[in-house]
């Protein structure tokens, strides 16, 4: 693939079809971990580290093993094992190397074991027929996406919760409000990207 080829992945999965504000994959994380700025963005990393691995172990085990051998009806619990022992693994290094980081998340962790968004990725990975290369640079732009996405809008929501509305609109109904301002202005982006490539 050229590189105009590969940006076009990046941009369309990162800006266009963000899998958390478009396809609606991934809520949990996103509005349980977007309260403060530094535990959104560390979510964000440890989802980019677990979509790109995932990828790069999900996309040869459908190609060389499920697929030859006629078990592709067996994509999708396989796919969940693997993203399953691939949040232990991060969980594991985080534990070691950023404890802080680790501490600061909590509970949101484990639930990177059930974001949908990455079980989403992998499959959607196989259903476009990317190849390794094109998959593992939409998973790049896919987690992308998705720290774009939690750092916008820890910053709309840490804004609208700390602005002077309403006591009944304090809470979830703030952190509703902000999650589809932020929704709303990824919608122009798709008309940036079909000029750029068409």
């Amino acid at each position: 693939m050229d590189i105009r080829a590969l940006l076009a992945i990046i941009m369309t999965s990162a800006l266009v079809n963000n899998y958390v504000l478009q396809q609606f994959l991934g809520i949990c994380p996103f509005l349980g971990v977007s309260k403060k700025l530094d535990q959104a963005t560390g979510m964000s990393f440890a989802v980019i580290f677990v979509m790109l691995l995932a990828t790069a172990v999900t996309w040869p085990l459908q190609v060389l093993v499920l697929d030859p051998n006629g078990l592709g009806y067996l994509q999708t619990i396989v796919f969940i094992l693997l993203i399953a022992a691939l949040v232990q693994l991060v969980e594991i290094v985080l534990k070691k190397y950023i404890p802080a980081l680790h501490v600061s998340l909590g509970v949101y962790l484990p639930l990177i074991t059930t974001n949908c968004a990455i079980l989403g990725l992998c499959i959607n990975n196989i259903d476009a027929e990317y190849g390794f290369g094109a998959a593992m640079v939409n998973a790049f732009g896919s987690g992308l996406g998705f720290l774009i996405a939690m750092v916008l809008f820890a910053g709309v929501r840490g804004r609208m919760e700390n602005g002077n509305s309403p006591k009944c609109f304090k809470g979830i109904p703030a952190t509703l409000v902000a999650a589809a301002i932020v929704s709303v202005s990824f919608f122009g982006f798709s008309g940036i990207a079909e000029n750029l490539f068409g």
